[in-house]
């Protein structure tokens, strides 16, 4: 199942790739990488709200919203910074250069979280061979960007 879950993963990672710079393309025919990201977020949320009420238990959401914490959804306005610099980026440092920083970082950050079990995250301790495999990540990332 894990080896399921890990192909699905990867994909979902070339189709935000893929998206993201998407997105940066709309901005650099825009002129405008705000406005590029804007319209991508609006249409996002329609599908995002379209994919929500869909679901089968939709209508007890609702009763549940007080019990988020407000901190919790400061994660929209989040994704919308990200995904807007991620769509700057792309442009000054190419697709490959921006996605292998990005992907070190989520992936010592990932570490970091599950780590200490922050956010729901299973529990999986870092050790030396974690350790090792994010040095060498770092040490790609390096190479493909400073190359």
């Amino acid at each position: 199942m894990k080896i399921i879950l890990s192909l699905l993963t990867f994909v979902i990672g070339v189709v935000l790739s893929v998206h993201l710079s998407m997105n940066s393309q709309v901005g650099e025919i825009l002129k405008n990488p705000r406005m590029g990201n804007a319209f991508f977020w609006t249409i996002g949320a329609v599908t995002a709200i379209i994919i929500g009420v869909t679901s089968s238990d939709a209508t007890a959401v609702f009763s549940r919203i007080k019990e988020v914490p407000v901190w919790l959804w400061t994660a929209g306005a989040l994704g919308a910074a990200l995904v807007f610099g991620i769509a700057w980026l792309i442009p000054q440092l190419g697709a490959g250069a921006t996605f292998i920083i990005m992907i070190a970082g989520q992936v010592i950050a990932g570490m970091v979280l599950s780590h200490y079990g922050v956010l729901g995250s299973a529990l999986e301790p870092i050790n030396l061979m974690k350790m090792f495999g994010a040095l060498l990540l770092i040490a790609g990332a390096t190479i493909v960007t400073f190359n």
